[in-house]
């Protein structure tokens, strides 16, 4: 069961429900929906009509819905819900370099840029163990351009599978975000599509693909975090984008 439908077992029929509020969202929610009744008592319309929508906005915001997250080992899903703007080959960050890291080769980043509307828990691409979070204070520039990758606010992820292939990932703030949240710490493990951070308000997510691995994807596909299936280890064959 996933993607915000309960399956009613008599009948057989798919039941949409708006889907739980991540704990870390609610007291924002609280605190909008608190101006709102405000407002509301204070007989002041043409401000309590517009944080209506600012509640149901910030609620919405914060969704955390199940998702269906593939158990082939092979397969590497996407962190993050949104749009993949950036397939490039480049160096990995200097805070996952090195023999214990992601190397210092070129290796193929695929960039998911996030927008206010979309879900913003971020979820591991692998099962594994964490082996580093790293994070880095720094600028709030829009998060789809490509230099943010090096500038902005960002938080690093290693984790590595018992077989020894490590796959990286890095949070990066945008323009309204101001705060990136981890769930997970160095040491832990975790499952295929885990639940490890959000980004408030805007961001990206960017993953390391492993040398010899290729992107499944194409620039303006979307993406559903902890289910689609970023690329296949291993598998070194880049898609053509076709046009209908």
């Amino acid at each position: 069961m996933s993607r915000q439908e309960l399956t009613n077992r008599g009948t057989g029929v798919a039941k949409w429900s708006f889907p739980p509020v991540h704990p870390e969202g609610r007291k924002f929610g609280l605190i909008a929906g608190g101006i709102t009744l405000f407002f509301a008592f204070m007989a002041w319309e043409t401000l309590a009509w517009p944080m209506v929508a600012v509640t149901v906005w910030t609620l919405a915001f914060f969704r955390d819905p199940a998702r269906a997250t593939p158990i082939e080992d092979r397969f590497v899903v996407a962190p993050a819900d949104g749009l993949v703007t950036l397939i490039e080959k480049v160096p990995p960050p200097p805070e996952l370099r090195g023999p214990d890291g992601l190397g210092d080769e070129p290796m193929t980043r695929v960039s998911i840029f996030m927008s206010v509307f979309d879900v913003h828990i971020n979820r591991t691409p692998i099962r594994g163990t964490i082996k580093r979070v790293v994070y880095i204070a720094g600028k709030f520039l829009n998060a789809d351009l490509d230099k943010a990758s090096d500038e902005n606010e960002r938080q690093h992820f290693l984790v590595e599978r018992s077989d020894g292939v490590r796959i990286g990932f890095t949070q990066i703030a945008g323009l309204v975000a101001r705060r990136i949240v981890a769930f997970v710490k160095e040491g832990d493990s975790v499952a295929n599509g885990q639940r490890v951070g959000l980004i408030r308000f805007g961001s990206r997510v960017d993953v390391y693909l492993p040398q010899g691995t290729s992107s499944r994807v194409i620039k303006g596909q979307r993406c559903v975090a902890g289910e689609t299936v970023l690329a296949e280890l291993g598998v070194d064959q880049d898609l053509i984008a076709v046009a209908h």
